[in-house]
Protein backbone atom coordinates (compact mmCIF):
# COMPACT_ATOMS: atom_id res chain seq x y z
CA UNK A 1 0.00 0.00 0.00
CA UNK A 2 2.23 2.72 -0.78
CA UNK A 3 -0.50 5.45 0.02
CA UNK A 4 1.37 4.56 3.87
CA UNK A 5 4.73 5.33 3.27
CA UNK A 6 6.49 7.22 5.54
CA UNK A 7 3.37 7.03 7.56
CA UNK A 8 4.84 6.19 11.19
CA UNK A 9 2.57 4.60 14.00
CA UNK A 10 3.60 4.61 17.80
CA UNK A 11 2.71 1.28 19.25
CA UNK A 12 2.79 1.88 22.84
CA UNK A 13 3.24 -1.53 24.27
CA UNK A 14 4.28 -3.02 21.16
CA UNK A 15 6.47 -6.01 22.34
CA UNK A 16 3.30 -7.48 24.35
CA UNK A 17 1.29 -10.47 22.48
CA UNK A 18 -1.28 -8.18 20.30
CA UNK A 19 1.17 -5.51 19.60
CA UNK A 20 3.63 -7.64 17.87
CA UNK A 21 0.95 -9.41 16.00
CA UNK A 22 -0.01 -5.63 15.27
CA UNK A 23 3.30 -4.64 14.48
CA UNK A 24 4.04 -7.46 11.62
CA UNK A 25 0.62 -6.13 9.89
CA UNK A 26 1.26 -2.55 10.12
CA UNK A 27 4.58 -3.52 8.49
CA UNK A 28 3.16 -5.78 5.44
CA UNK A 29 0.44 -2.76 5.05
CA UNK A 30 3.41 0.12 4.44
CA UNK A 31 3.49 1.72 7.67
CA UNK A 32 6.89 2.29 9.63
CA UNK A 33 6.15 1.27 12.78
CA UNK A 34 8.17 2.60 16.28
CA UNK A 35 7.66 0.09 19.53
CA UNK A 36 7.82 1.62 22.85
CA UNK A 37 7.94 -0.69 25.87
CA UNK A 38 8.68 -1.10 29.52
CA UNK A 39 9.08 -4.89 29.05
CA UNK A 40 7.10 -5.28 32.17
CA UNK A 41 5.39 -8.18 30.89
CA UNK A 42 7.12 -9.26 27.39
CA UNK A 43 10.42 -9.83 26.21
CA UNK A 44 12.67 -8.02 23.75
CA UNK A 45 12.98 -11.70 22.00
CA UNK A 46 9.47 -11.15 21.17
CA UNK A 47 10.59 -7.36 19.24
CA UNK A 48 13.62 -10.27 17.29
CA UNK A 49 10.34 -12.30 16.06
CA UNK A 50 8.67 -9.16 14.48
CA UNK A 51 12.43 -8.39 13.07
CA UNK A 52 12.77 -11.74 11.70
CA UNK A 53 9.09 -11.92 9.77
CA UNK A 54 9.17 -8.74 8.24
CA UNK A 55 12.91 -8.99 7.37
CA UNK A 56 14.57 -5.73 8.38
CA UNK A 57 15.17 -3.86 11.91
CA UNK A 58 12.13 -2.12 13.97
CA UNK A 59 13.18 0.71 15.83
CA UNK A 60 12.61 -0.17 19.54
CA UNK A 61 12.67 1.98 22.86
CA UNK A 62 12.51 0.82 25.75
CA UNK A 63 10.46 2.56 28.18
CA UNK A 64 7.64 2.75 30.59
CA UNK A 65 4.49 4.73 28.80
CA UNK A 66 3.83 6.43 32.37
CA UNK A 67 6.97 8.30 32.14
CA UNK A 68 5.88 11.27 30.17
CA UNK A 69 9.45 13.03 30.85
CA UNK A 70 10.76 10.17 29.27
CA UNK A 71 8.39 9.67 27.07
CA UNK A 72 8.70 12.68 25.60
CA UNK A 73 12.60 12.70 25.30
CA UNK A 74 12.92 9.15 24.06
CA UNK A 75 9.94 9.10 21.57
CA UNK A 76 7.79 11.91 20.68
CA UNK A 77 10.29 14.27 20.44
CA UNK A 78 12.55 11.86 18.12
CA UNK A 79 9.77 11.02 15.97
CA UNK A 80 6.59 12.23 14.26
CA UNK A 81 3.73 9.91 14.55
CA UNK A 82 0.37 10.06 12.18
CA UNK A 83 -1.12 7.58 14.77
CA UNK A 84 -0.88 6.00 17.73
CA UNK A 85 -2.64 2.61 18.99
CA UNK A 86 -2.11 2.30 22.52
CA UNK A 87 -1.90 -1.36 23.91
CA UNK A 88 0.11 -0.19 27.07
CA UNK A 89 -1.88 -2.01 29.92
CA UNK A 90 -1.47 -4.72 32.53
CA UNK A 91 -4.69 -7.66 31.84
CA UNK A 92 -4.61 -10.59 34.21
CA UNK A 93 -8.09 -9.85 35.86
CA UNK A 94 -7.67 -11.48 39.05
CA UNK A 95 -4.46 -9.89 39.39
CA UNK A 96 -6.24 -6.52 39.37
CA UNK A 97 -8.92 -7.81 42.03
CA UNK A 98 -5.91 -8.68 44.36
CA UNK A 99 -3.68 -5.39 43.42
CA UNK A 100 -6.46 -2.95 41.85
CA UNK A 101 -4.29 0.37 42.75
CA UNK A 102 -1.39 -0.80 40.61
CA UNK A 103 -3.88 -1.20 38.01
CA UNK A 104 -5.51 1.91 37.94
CA UNK A 105 -2.06 3.38 37.83
CA UNK A 106 -0.66 1.70 35.39
CA UNK A 107 -3.38 1.29 32.49
CA UNK A 108 -4.91 5.05 33.47
CA UNK A 109 -1.30 6.66 33.63
CA UNK A 110 -0.37 5.46 30.52
CA UNK A 111 -3.03 6.18 28.53
CA UNK A 112 -3.09 9.62 29.88
CA UNK A 113 0.85 10.22 29.40
CA UNK A 114 0.24 9.25 25.57
CA UNK A 115 -3.14 11.70 24.97
CA UNK A 116 -0.80 14.22 26.47
CA UNK A 117 1.95 14.26 24.21
CA UNK A 118 -0.31 13.16 21.36
CA UNK A 119 -2.09 17.04 22.31
CA UNK A 120 1.43 18.73 22.55
CA UNK A 121 2.95 17.25 19.83
CA UNK A 122 -0.18 17.08 17.45
CA UNK A 123 -0.36 13.40 16.56
CA UNK A 124 -4.23 13.22 15.26
CA UNK A 125 -5.46 9.48 15.28
CA UNK A 126 -5.33 6.66 18.17
CA UNK A 127 -6.36 3.41 17.97
CA UNK A 128 -7.35 1.88 21.56
CA UNK A 129 -6.96 -1.72 22.81
CA UNK A 130 -10.29 -2.18 24.95
CA UNK A 131 -12.10 -5.24 25.76
CA UNK A 132 -15.48 -7.29 25.80
CA UNK A 133 -15.08 -6.71 29.59
CA UNK A 134 -16.51 -3.46 29.43
CA UNK A 135 -20.17 -5.56 28.85
CA UNK A 136 -20.05 -6.98 32.35
CA UNK A 137 -22.51 -9.88 31.47
CA UNK A 138 -24.61 -8.42 28.97
CA UNK A 139 -28.53 -8.57 29.51
CA UNK A 140 -29.31 -9.65 25.29
CA UNK A 141 -26.57 -11.53 23.54
CA UNK A 142 -24.60 -11.13 21.08
CA UNK A 143 -23.19 -8.17 22.28
CA UNK A 144 -23.28 -4.79 20.17
CA UNK A 145 -21.49 -1.98 20.29
CA UNK A 146 -24.92 0.07 21.67
CA UNK A 147 -25.43 -2.78 24.43
CA UNK A 148 -25.14 -0.94 27.87
CA UNK A 149 -22.16 -1.26 29.85
CA UNK A 150 -22.05 -3.11 32.95
CA UNK A 151 -20.63 -2.25 36.29
CA UNK A 152 -17.11 -4.25 35.36
CA UNK A 153 -16.59 -7.39 36.79
CA UNK A 154 -12.77 -6.74 37.86
CA UNK A 155 -10.94 -3.43 38.45
CA UNK A 156 -9.03 -4.34 35.22
CA UNK A 157 -12.42 -4.12 33.16
CA UNK A 158 -12.80 -0.88 35.08
CA UNK A 159 -9.88 0.42 33.51
CA UNK A 160 -11.04 -0.45 29.99
CA UNK A 161 -14.61 1.47 30.82
CA UNK A 162 -12.52 5.10 32.68
CA UNK A 163 -10.20 4.59 29.95
CA UNK A 164 -13.15 4.81 27.19
CA UNK A 165 -14.33 7.56 28.63
CA UNK A 166 -11.44 9.46 28.95
CA UNK A 167 -10.84 8.88 25.17
CA UNK A 168 -14.42 10.12 24.47
CA UNK A 169 -14.07 13.61 26.71
CA UNK A 170 -10.14 14.00 25.39
CA UNK A 171 -11.47 13.68 21.70
CA UNK A 172 -14.04 16.05 22.48
CA UNK A 173 -11.82 18.58 23.60
CA UNK A 174 -9.29 18.38 20.98
CA UNK A 175 -10.52 19.34 17.48
CA UNK A 176 -7.64 17.56 15.91
CA UNK A 177 -7.84 14.49 17.37
CA UNK A 178 -9.61 11.17 16.12
CA UNK A 179 -10.05 7.26 17.62
CA UNK A 180 -10.90 4.40 17.47
CA UNK A 181 -11.61 1.73 20.44
CA UNK A 182 -12.12 -1.68 19.66
CA UNK A 183 -13.71 -3.95 22.14
CA UNK A 184 -11.28 -7.41 22.22
CA UNK A 185 -13.24 -10.75 22.72
CA UNK A 186 -11.14 -13.68 23.51
CA UNK A 187 -7.39 -13.37 21.53
CA UNK A 188 -5.68 -16.56 20.91
CA UNK A 189 -3.26 -18.27 18.98
CA UNK A 190 -0.57 -17.01 17.05
CA UNK A 191 1.36 -15.60 14.09
CA UNK A 192 1.92 -19.08 11.78
CA UNK A 193 5.36 -18.31 11.65
CA UNK A 194 5.87 -19.45 15.18
CA UNK A 195 8.43 -16.80 15.35
CA UNK A 196 5.97 -14.70 18.21
CA UNK A 197 2.74 -15.55 19.87
CA UNK A 198 1.29 -14.92 23.77
CA UNK A 199 4.66 -15.43 26.38
CA UNK A 200 3.45 -14.95 29.53
CA UNK A 201 5.73 -13.73 32.64
CA UNK A 202 4.92 -16.92 35.51
CA UNK A 203 1.38 -18.58 35.50
CA UNK A 204 -0.57 -17.76 32.44
CA UNK A 205 -3.95 -15.47 32.98
CA UNK A 206 -5.42 -16.63 30.15
CA UNK A 207 -7.05 -20.31 28.63
CA UNK A 208 -5.27 -21.34 25.92
CA UNK A 209 -1.77 -20.62 27.38
CA UNK A 210 -2.91 -23.11 30.32
CA UNK A 211 -3.70 -25.63 27.44
CA UNK A 212 -0.41 -25.54 25.62
CA UNK A 213 1.66 -25.64 28.98
CA UNK A 214 -0.24 -28.36 30.19
CA UNK A 215 0.02 -30.61 26.95
CA UNK A 216 3.83 -29.69 26.86
CA UNK A 217 3.59 -31.08 29.96
CA UNK A 218 5.05 -28.36 31.72
CA UNK A 219 1.49 -28.04 33.63
CA UNK A 220 0.17 -31.22 35.32
CA UNK A 221 -3.60 -30.71 34.39
CA UNK A 222 -5.77 -27.75 33.24
CA UNK A 223 -8.62 -26.26 35.63
CA UNK A 224 -11.85 -25.68 34.07
CA UNK A 225 -13.58 -23.35 36.56
CA UNK A 226 -17.39 -24.15 36.62
CA UNK A 227 -19.34 -26.59 34.43
CA UNK A 228 -22.45 -26.01 36.43
CA UNK A 229 -23.04 -22.55 34.21
CA UNK A 230 -26.21 -22.06 32.36
CA UNK A 231 -24.49 -23.03 28.55
CA UNK A 232 -25.15 -26.36 26.79
CA UNK A 233 -21.99 -28.33 28.03
CA UNK A 234 -22.21 -26.15 31.46
CA UNK A 235 -18.57 -24.07 30.83
CA UNK A 236 -17.95 -20.77 30.14
CA UNK A 237 -18.94 -19.41 26.87
CA UNK A 238 -16.40 -17.26 25.17
CA UNK A 239 -15.87 -15.49 21.40
CA UNK A 240 -12.17 -16.71 20.72
CA UNK A 241 -10.99 -14.35 17.68
CA UNK A 242 -7.63 -15.44 16.16
CA UNK A 243 -4.96 -12.84 16.95
CA UNK A 244 -3.76 -12.25 13.70
CA UNK A 245 -7.17 -11.48 12.56
CA UNK A 246 -7.68 -8.93 15.37
CA UNK A 247 -4.03 -7.53 14.28
CA UNK A 248 -5.25 -6.87 11.22
CA UNK A 249 -8.40 -4.72 12.73
CA UNK A 250 -6.26 -2.80 13.90
CA UNK A 251 -4.33 -1.53 10.49
CA UNK A 252 -7.94 -1.07 9.49
CA UNK A 253 -8.74 1.07 12.27
CA UNK A 254 -5.60 3.44 11.15
CA UNK A 255 -6.28 3.14 7.88
CA UNK A 256 -9.86 4.36 8.11
CA UNK A 257 -8.49 7.55 10.36
CA UNK A 258 -5.46 8.38 8.27
CA UNK A 259 -7.79 7.82 4.66
CA UNK A 260 -10.09 10.24 6.34
CA UNK A 261 -13.02 8.02 6.56
CA UNK A 262 -14.30 7.96 10.12
CA UNK A 263 -17.79 8.99 10.30
CA UNK A 264 -17.53 10.34 13.78
CA UNK A 265 -14.18 11.29 15.38
CA UNK A 266 -15.30 8.79 18.20
CA UNK A 267 -15.67 5.62 17.24
CA UNK A 268 -16.11 1.61 18.53
CA UNK A 269 -16.01 -1.51 17.27
CA UNK A 270 -16.55 -5.10 18.50
CA UNK A 271 -13.62 -7.26 17.43
CA UNK A 272 -14.85 -10.89 17.58
CA UNK A 273 -15.95 -13.60 15.46
CA UNK A 274 -19.50 -13.61 16.46
CA UNK A 275 -19.23 -17.51 17.29
CA UNK A 276 -19.62 -18.74 20.94
CA UNK A 277 -17.44 -21.66 22.00
CA UNK A 278 -17.61 -22.93 25.25
CA UNK A 279 -13.74 -24.10 27.22
CA UNK A 280 -14.97 -27.53 27.53
CA UNK A 281 -15.40 -27.52 23.77
CA UNK A 282 -12.27 -25.52 22.74
CA UNK A 283 -9.99 -28.23 24.90
CA UNK A 284 -11.66 -30.63 23.05
CA UNK A 285 -11.12 -29.58 19.89
CA UNK A 286 -7.50 -28.37 20.66
CA UNK A 287 -6.49 -32.42 21.27
CA UNK A 288 -8.16 -32.88 18.39
CA UNK A 289 -6.79 -30.97 15.93
CA UNK A 290 -3.29 -31.17 17.31
CA UNK A 291 -3.15 -34.95 18.40
CA UNK A 292 -2.00 -34.34 21.90
CA UNK A 293 -4.06 -34.88 24.79
CA UNK A 294 -4.56 -32.32 27.60
CA UNK A 295 -5.31 -33.47 31.15
CA UNK A 296 -8.58 -31.33 32.82
CA UNK A 297 -10.38 -31.42 35.66
CA UNK A 298 -13.69 -29.44 36.84
CA UNK A 299 -12.70 -27.03 39.31
CA UNK A 300 -14.98 -24.66 41.24
CA UNK A 301 -16.40 -21.02 39.85
CA UNK A 302 -13.90 -18.33 39.52
CA UNK A 303 -15.22 -15.12 41.21
CA UNK A 304 -15.68 -12.29 38.54
CA UNK A 305 -15.95 -14.59 35.15
CA UNK A 306 -19.14 -14.34 33.23
CA UNK A 307 -20.82 -16.79 32.10
CA UNK A 308 -21.42 -16.07 28.14
CA UNK A 309 -20.50 -13.65 26.18
CA UNK A 310 -19.81 -13.25 21.92
CA UNK A 311 -19.90 -10.08 19.52
CA UNK A 312 -21.89 -9.09 17.13
CA UNK A 313 -19.29 -7.95 14.44
CA UNK A 314 -21.64 -6.77 11.93
CA UNK A 315 -20.43 -3.01 12.64
CA UNK A 316 -16.57 -3.55 11.51
CA UNK A 317 -17.70 -5.91 8.88
CA UNK A 318 -19.68 -3.48 7.16
CA UNK A 319 -17.76 -0.02 8.51
CA UNK A 320 -14.30 -1.34 8.79
CA UNK A 321 -14.48 -4.23 5.87
CA UNK A 322 -12.91 -6.83 8.23
CA UNK A 323 -14.21 -10.02 9.67
CA UNK A 324 -12.44 -12.84 11.34
CA UNK A 325 -11.24 -15.24 9.09
CA UNK A 326 -9.13 -17.73 10.20
CA UNK A 327 -10.33 -21.20 11.14
CA UNK A 328 -10.44 -22.02 15.09
CA UNK A 329 -8.60 -25.19 14.55
CA UNK A 330 -6.07 -23.57 12.51
CA UNK A 331 -5.66 -21.08 15.30
CA UNK A 332 -4.94 -23.79 17.84
CA UNK A 333 -2.44 -25.62 15.39
CA UNK A 334 -0.51 -22.04 15.54
CA UNK A 335 -0.85 -21.90 19.65
CA UNK A 336 0.45 -25.44 19.86
CA UNK A 337 3.11 -24.60 17.64
CA UNK A 338 4.23 -21.94 19.03
CA UNK A 339 4.27 -23.31 22.50
CA UNK A 340 6.88 -26.31 20.88
CA UNK A 341 8.96 -23.81 19.37
CA UNK A 342 9.33 -21.86 22.50
CA UNK A 343 9.87 -24.67 24.63
CA UNK A 344 11.93 -26.46 21.57
CA UNK A 345 9.69 -29.59 21.47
Amino acid sequence: MSSNKNKTVLVAGGAGYIGTHTAVELINAGYDVVIADNLSNSDLSAVKGVEQIVGRPVPFVQVDCCDIDALRREVFARYAFDSVIHFAAYKAVGESVAEPLKYFRNNLDSLLCVLSLMKEFDVPNIVFSSSATVYGQPETLPATEQTPRQRANSPYGLTKQMSEDIIQDTVAAIPFLKAIALRYFNPIGAHPSALIGELPKGVPANLVPFITQTAAGIRKELSVFGDDYDTPDGSCLRDYIDVVDLARAHVVAVDRMVQGRSTERYEIFNIGTGKPVSVLELVRLFEQVNGVPVPHKIAPRRPGDVEKIWASTDLANSELGWRAERDLGDTLRAAWAWEKHIRGL
